[in-house]
């Protein structure tokens, strides 16, 4: 199997270095094995063989072709499942932060993939996912969405084909309904895109995504992005944080962490996107202490897959499922003396 890239130098972009322009554009290519495979012909520029100093220009097009190494099977483990909800066709499962989805480069153990098959057997959709990937689908059984890592939340997984297919066009088709709830920074007060509704402060961010181009491992508000479209509202507000419901209308890859980022408002926690320093009010050397203790207690952007529903592919009837909050959460929240602590 090989994977083959088209990477062409933007317009106005100073000439660099070759393997130095990869280096911002390829995930998981360390500037070693980039020079490497520039060597050994794996990458080209206009479809010439070239140096890894070669400065490329604008308007020429790096082509990358390297051959794939196929990836380990799959292996079902032991791995304790909290599962919300089971029937023939499904299963509804609340994900811990700190697991994977699947096995991918450099975590092919410990993912929820690896204890679905030990929980299931032979019974997952051995379908592939349904974010347009034509790689490594056989090491996505069951998995028709995924959450972060690092996100909490419920997750719907598929036993058989037919009900990954029916899944994944409700996915496609935008009817899944998924709520999210995150710790944000800011008081929403302020925020330029507020709107009252119902005595409650909300707002609908649209900005399309897609790979940032000052680094390829992050997304970002770009261009000619894929769209992309959040609505929120504002649950309560602190001093300097707020939590906030999120709806999610697209599903793009890290959405909502780059959407409030977008507005002044980046998730807390989050070490990606701005949210594990002070962004917001005053840095007095009390609030630092608060903020460390409250990034202690949250080692992850805060951020959770609080409710799904959907229609069940088999009996057409409409299904909702909501999950608490997990504790690392709750306890920030009950620092912050939320009413929502005692609640969610």
């Amino acid at each position: 199997m090989t994977s083959s890239l088209d990477i062409t130098v933007p317009p106005g972009k100073a000439r660099e270095r070759l393997d130095v322009f990869l280096g911002h554009h390829v995930e998981n290519a360390t500037r070693s094995k980039i020079q490497q495979a520039i060597r050994e012909g794996f990458i080209l520029v206009d479809g010439k063989k070239v140096k890894p100093s070669y400065k490329v220009s604008p308007g020429e097009t790096v082509h990358i072709a390297l051959p794939g190494t196929p990836p380990p099977d799959v292996v079902a483990e032991d791995i304790p499942l909290d599962i919300v909800y089971e029937d023939d066709c499904l299963l509804v499962v609340n994900k811990p932060a700190g697991m994977v989805t699947h096995p991918a480069y450099a975590n092919y153990r410990g993912t929820l993939v690896n204890a679905l098959m030990h929980y299931c057997g032979e019974n997952l959709s051995q379908q592939r996912q349904t974010d347009g990937s034509k790689e490594n689908g056989f090491l996505r059984p069951g998995i028709v969405h995924r959450l972060d890592k690092d996100t909490s939340g419920l997750m719907v997984v598929a036993k058989d084909d037919n009900t990954h297919a029916k899944l994944a066009e409700q996915f496609s088709s935008r009817d899944i309904n998924r709520e999210y709830w995150a710790i944000v920074w800011g008081r929403f007060d302020e925020a330029q895109l507020k709107i009252k509704n119902e005595k409650r402060l909300s707002g609908i961010i649209e900005a399309p995504l897609g790979r940032s181009k000052s680094d390829r491992k992050k997304i970002a508000v770009v261009e000619n992005g894929k769209p992309a479209v959040t609505a929120y509202e504002v649950l309560e507000e602190f001093e300097y944080l707020s939590l906030v419901k999120c709806k999610l209308k697209t599903g793009r890859t890290h959405q909502i962490r780059v959407h409030m980022h977008h507005i002044g408002h980046p998730v807390f926690g989050d070490p990606t996107y701005g949210g594990r320093r002070i962004s917001w009010g005053s840095s007095d050397k009390k609030k630092k202490e608060e903020v460390e203790r409250l990034l202690k207690t949250l080692n992850r952007q805060a951020l959770h897959a609080k409710t799904i529903g959907f229609v069940h592919p088999s009996t057409g009837k409409q299904m909702k499922f909501e999950s608490e909050l997990p504790e690392d959460m709750k306890e920030a929240l009950r620092i912050l003396g939320s009413r929502h602590a005692r609640t969610a």
